[in-house]
């Protein structure tokens, strides 16, 4: 059955994007959780342990505090407190961690430390999953056992001001409550000062318990500015005056002979060396827990704060108010805090910790009892009875309190244990749906790698033996043998499989698409073989009519493809992945430079006018230029490459990436430094001119006008959010949000965009103008130039223009001028795609993606063009390069239209490649920890990657025209 090169593109693609979505919803875990729907209850608290006699009664010790305020700053590092300028930063706060009563730590955040999942943690004591992220942008109420709706359920009156996640996730839980969003960063003064201004009134009433305060703004100038900013400070001085004034007012308030009142200052996750959260860096899961009451002991001098899990906090504020720890917990009670409580009172709170935790690892773990945690939990629950019998008995001796002691330490070492033994089942991996997308990916990635020499032929067709297929044996085998598989698999199974869960005419269909895909791959494999090639009567010489032989440049191509593959299954290559592409990169253009070298001095003149090629250039012709044009094309070809290589070397310097040296500071951290203004807005403005001049040339004049005011915008908006500078302006002016000059280069963007897609219609639809065509778009490439330049930090504006340059310096004396085919010229978009993907400052953390660009233009938080214009930005690099390779393929003179087709085919093909590995990589590895903090971003990363380039490249297949009219396609590898 013979089918179209682009028809069959879109079916592999559509259907890899399902088995890859499969994958995913396998890939990310169910969080730990009890099996029990209903919540932890005061009634269901076990007995105090006594040995010899009946239970003693579920007696709960007197709670420790009355009152709870926890203010909660948005990304708040420890060294903000406790670093070298915390006295600097945060002068009150710091004496009262080394001179009052306070314990201070260093709580530690697990990935990924992004706003919700952080709330989720601090409030249920369990540790969330990457999901959560995607959860983050639209909170759903949270059902499961918290401390929150334990609180209220205790009849505790609960006041919150701050970060609206916590009213979607607790409604209907506060008594008062006042949320500001959280995702519209360009505010960071407003949005606290919205919750400061109830504070005064607050703190005068009686009519509450627990105040929860929730600060944005310093997570709101990391975001827009980084942690070195010089807002930072200003920022923090404002927290620490906040905290000093609930200090006093607690303290104005307490009563002698009642219960005392607890302050806790934390952070929900900290911040990167670029400003933003989401990764494992030490910054961002190190963040400063202080706890201030007069229950505890005045300090004497700085302490080396301790490290606790910051899921600790949730355990010991449940048992601090007299109430029952959630159900899926795995934090442990803070010791320290306990100190100065009585030896009973000590040890019946960690009994009830212990008890959650090996409930908890009882519905975890199927052979619990074989955990070291629970058997020491049962030790030393059998020797606090022992301890208890002592004590009722009135025993005053040192030997009852050398037996407490002892058993505290075994409560705690068992807590330790428990809770690390839960830490680490951090989801029940559905491996079903993961083997059955890795199937599906799998089988289609083969299809495409056999079927790529038909699809790039001058037929541009596909010939897939699918009748054949769905008729032979084999296939009914196949479909019998997978239906078993699944009957048995979803019997048998332990835990609950998405696949299982399907109706079974769907799961029919996936069976039935597998088995003929299996049968349609061995029939190609087979015919592609010279032993198939002699069954079916041909040759196997002839029984392609492509030609397979490899030149030096398609061999760097081929192996540097598939060595950057084999690279993902280290975890090192995918921390520095960068490191890869710019070696890559490097080799590339010596490669080219040797091609160049070969054309011009080494072969002879005429040569170039007589060998075949794909992409012939539009001035074939001697005779259509002077000798002194020949002369300077030489020589601007010859200086290409190198020029493309410097222009690497800069960029590399431009951005710091990656783990091992991102901390380091580069050339955009002194462009962005105050000092350095005046260089920024004369580099900033050097690169639009230079941009419009390269983008410019093939587009109309009323383009090109909306084009050159649009790049005034965006320069205008640059200098009002302070970035830049106009001459006339002051350096202490005040900054404003640009609101104004963002939306005027917004109408001028899609101004653009509607003219070039005017054009592109009119050239398919009236009349079959291949110029029109072009000009449209390139016109839409323009546009999209135009907004990536408004979606840049001014620092980042060379790296966007650098690509200008290189794609035109490329485009008009590389790939015209030395032939190379539709393949070599897509892999190598593909290969600078991926480069300029790490030169914008990307890396495959979470905590690189800059939110703040969402938000450009906005004065409100809305959600979907905030999500587009973040993902626009994070992915201008590569969207560049497809962009651009589109449109140089389908502007050469004397084309086939279906080359457009033919380079988004193999570009769709290496962006499955790496995804693919991706899949097998973490289905093997699934039980490693570190899969978390690396490969789970750099799964979104890809799936996104590939979604991005299938979308675009099958926009720009479907403008194919009909087979008949298409010339001749000859690829050379």
């Amino acid at each position: 059955m013979k089918v179209r090169s682009s028809v069959f593109a879109s079916f592999i693609l559509i259907f890899e994007v399902i088995g890859i979505a499969l994958f995913l919803r396998g890939f990310f875990p169910v969080p730990v959780k009890s099996s029990f729907s209903s919540k932890s209850k005061l009634s269901d608290l076990p007995a105090e342990p006594l040995t010899g006699s009946t239970p003693n009664s579920s007696r709960l010790p007197q709670p420790l505090f009355k009152r709870v305020v926890i203010m909660l700053v948005d990304a708040l590092r420890e060294d903000f407190v406790f670093g070298p300028n915390g006295r600097m930063y945060m002068p009150y706060t710091r004496h009262v961690v080394e001179r009052g009563s306070s314990h201070s730590f260093v709580a530690k955040a697990r990935p990924p430390t992004v706003t919700m999942p952080r709330i989720k943690a601090l409030t249920t004591g369990s540790i969330p999953g990457f999901i959560d992220v995607v959860m983050n942008l639209n909170s759903p109420a949270l059902l499961e056992d918290n401390l929150i709706w334990q609180a209220k359920t205790a009849g505790k009156r609960i006041v919150f001001y701050g970060d609206d996640t916590w009213v979607r996730l607790f409604p209907k839980h506060f008594m008062e409550y006042d949320g500001t969003t959280s995702f519209f960063v360009s505010d960071y003064t407003e949005v606290d000062n919205n919750v400061t201004r109830h504070l005064d009134s607050t703190l005068k009433r009686d009519d509450w318990d627990i105040l929860i305060l929730h600060y944005l703004g310093l997570d709101h100038i990391g975001h827009i500015s980084g942690p070195y900013s010089s807002l930072i400070q200003p920022k923090l001085m404002e927290m620490d005056d906040i905290l000093k004034k609930i200090h006093s007012a607690l303290i104005s308030k307490e009563v002698e002979g009642s219960l005392p009142y607890l302050l806790v200052l934390c952070g929900d996750h900290g911040m990167s060396e670029t400003g933003s959260h989401g990764g494992s860096s030490e910054p961002e899961v190190s963040t400063p827990l202080v706890l201030i009451s007069p229950a505890f002991k005045r300090k004497a001098g700085m302490e080396k704060p301790g490290v606790v899990e910051q899921i600790d906090l949730t355990p010991t504020l449940a048992l601090g108010l007299g109430l029952p720890i959630s159900q899926n917990s795995v934090g442990r009670v803070i010791q320290s805090v306990l100190e100065e409580t009585s030896l009973r009172d000590q040890l019946r709170f960690l009994h009830l910790n212990g008890h959650q935790l090996s409930c908890l690892l009882k519905d975890s773990i199927s052979d619990y009892e074989k955990e070291v945690g629970f058997e020491q939990f049962r030790v030393a629950e059998k020797a606090h009875g022992n301890w208890m019998k002592l004590y009722l008995e009135g025993n005053t001796s040192e030997v009852l309190t050398n037996v407490g002691k002892k058993v505290l330490r075994q409560y705690l070492e068992a807590l330790a244990a428990m809770s690390a033994a839960l830490s680490k089942q951090l989801g029940k991996y559905d491996m079903y749906s993961m083997i059955a997308g890795m199937v599906f990916v799998f089988q289609l990635l083969l299809v495409l790698l056999l079927a790529m020499p038909e699809a790039l032929s001058g037929a541009a067709a596909v010939d897939l033996p699918i009748l054949s297929a769905l008729l032979s044996l084999p296939f009914y085998l196949l479909c019998l043998l997978l239906a078993s598989v699944h009957v048995l698999v979803c019997t048998s199974a332990e835990s609950s499989c998405y696949f299982c869960s399907l109706s079974w005419g769907l799961v029919f269909a996936a069976v039935a698409f597998s088995s003929a895909m299996f049968c349609i791959l061995v029939s190609i494999a087979t015919r592609r073989l010279p032993l198939g090639a002699k069954i079916h009567g041909k040759s196997p010489l002839r029984s392609s009519e492509v030609d397979w032989s490899l030149s030096e440049l398609d061999v760097l191509l081929l192996a540097g493809t598939v060595g950057h593959t084999l690279s993902l299954a280290a975890s090192s290559f995918v921390e520095e992945e960068h490191q890869t592409w710019y070696f890559l990169l490097n080799t590339l253009c010596l490669t080219v430079f040797q091609d160049v070298c070969r054309k011009y001095f080494r072969e002879k003149r005429g040569s170039g006018d007589d060998e075949e090629h794909i992409l012939p250039s539009k001035d074939r012709h001697p005779s259509a230029h002077p000798k002194a044009e020949i002369f300077s094309e030489k020589w601007l070809a010859l200086a290409t490459p190198p020029f493309t290589l410097l222009c690497c070397r800069l960029l590399r310097s431009l951005n710091q990436t990656g783990v091992q040296w991102a901390h380091i500071p580069d050339v955009g951290h002194w462009l962005n430094s105050s000092e350095h203004k005046v260089v920024l807005s004369l580099l900033s403005a050097f690169c639009l001119v230079l941009i419009y001049f390269l983008v410019q040339r093939r587009c109309s004049w009323v383009s090109k006008v909306a084009l050159a005011l649009g790049l005034l915008g965006v320069y205008s908006y640059r200098a009002a959010v302070g970035n830049v500078l106009f001459p006339w302006h002051h350096s202490g002016r005040t900054m404003s949000k640009g609101t104004v000059e963002a939306r005027f280069v917004y109408v001028f963007v899609l101004g653009i965009l509607f003219s070039g897609t005017k054009d592109l219609l009119r050239s398919q639809i009236i009349t079959a103008d291949a110029k029109l065509k072009s000009r449209g778009l390139w016109e839409i490439y323009s546009g999209l130039v135009l907004l990536v330049s408004l979606l840049f930090r001014a620092h980042n504006l060379p790296v966007l223009c650098c690509c200008l340059l290189i794609q035109t310096l490329m485009a008009q004396f590389i790939w015209k001028k030395l032939h190379y085919d539709a393949a070599q010229t897509t892999i190598m978009h593909y290969w600078f795609g991926q480069a300029f993907f790490y030169f914008q400052g990307n890396s495959n953390n979470i905590a690189t993606v800059d939110i703040s660009v969402g938000f450009v233009g906005l004065e409100s938080y809305i959600e979907a063009p905030a999500i587009f214009l973040t993902a626009l930005s994070t992915y201008a690099g590569p969207l560049l390069w497809v962009c651009h390779l589109v449109c140089y393929l389908s502007s050469e003179r004397d084309r086939s239209p279906v080359a457009v087709g033919h380079g988004c085919y193999c570009l769709a093909l290496l962006r499955s490649v790496p995804a693919a590995a991706y899949i097998v990589l973490v289905t093997v590895l699934r039980y490693h920890l570190f899969i978390w903090s690396v490969f789970s971003p750099k799964l979104l990363y890809e799936s996104m990657h590939l979604l991005l380039t299938a979308g675009v490249c099958l926009f720009f297949i479907t403008m194919e025209q009909s087979p008949s009219s298409r010339a001749g396609l000859q690829c050379h590898h």
